[in-house]
């Protein structure tokens, strides 16, 4: 009984210190830590060498990979998000090849493909777009309540032209969605701000970037967003 409720308080604590190493990973995101981000990589580059059957240090280090190829992107640096992007794909596929009914795990190997494409749009998309698509439709396949998934299909359609089958109109269903399933998601919000404003809807988009800085006041880039989008 000792050893069964020694196990169970073990189990809990590598969940806890799962929960909180992911926070301090988005709020180095949040912030726009470069550098943060790196030294997180480099922690769980270890990690996952340390402990190559572990879906979750695969996922964590893809994750990591993830968040800096977004600030990337934010500082306008497009190709140092795509070599983030490109690192973070090994490791999200093996996290999938590891445990291929989480749905979180498919999900963010497909956001990682689509991150890669804005750097080269037509080769990227023609290379990396279809394993956005299917990864992404796989993670809903696995569990359509789960809101960040929509996200991320939204974010590639505000990227996909509508002649490919894309486009902001479908982007803004997503986003929608997302809010829908969860309304407190602040990334729901950001990028449907971001779309709004590239549809020339500035007031609704001003409203959306402030909503996101409501649910999410860290993040820089949501702040960056709202300062830059007319006011009338």
């Amino acid at each position: 009984m000792r050893l069964s409720g020694c196990l169970c308080f073990l189990a809990c604590l590598a969940v806890s210190a799962s929960a909180v190493g992911n926070n301090e990973l988005k709020a180095a995101r949040d912030r726009q830590d470069l550098p943060a981000l790196d030294h997180y990589i480099a922690e769980y580059q270890s990690a996952a060498k340390a402990n190559p059957q572990s879906a979750d240090a695969e996922y964590e280090l893809a994750l990591a990979q993830s968040y800096a190829a977004e600030v990337a992107m934010e500082m306008r640096d497009k190709r140092k998000s795509e070599a983030y992007a490109e690192a973070g794909m090994e490791p999200a596929q093996k996290a999938t090849e590891l445990n291929g009914n989480n749905a979180e795990y498919h999900r963010l190997h497909g956001a990682l493909c689509g991150q890669v494409i804005p750097a080269n749009p037509l080769m990227g998309t023609l290379k990396y777009g279809p394993c956005a698509k299917d990864e992404i439709d796989k993670a809903i396949a696995l569990d359509n309540k789960l809101a960040l998934a929509y996200v991320s299909r939204g974010v590639g359609n505000f990227y996909l032209p509508a002649s490919m089958g894309g486009g902001l109109d479908i982007a803004l269903k997503d986003f929608d969605t997302a809010i829908s399933l969860n309304p407190r998601l602040d990334e729901a919000y950001l990028w449907k701000g971001v779309t709004l404003r590239k549809a020339n809807h500035d007031a609704e988009a001003r409203q959306a970037f402030e909503m996101a800085l409501k649910l999410n006041p860290n993040r820089a880039w949501a702040r960056q967003q709202l300062d830059k989008t007319p006011a009338k």
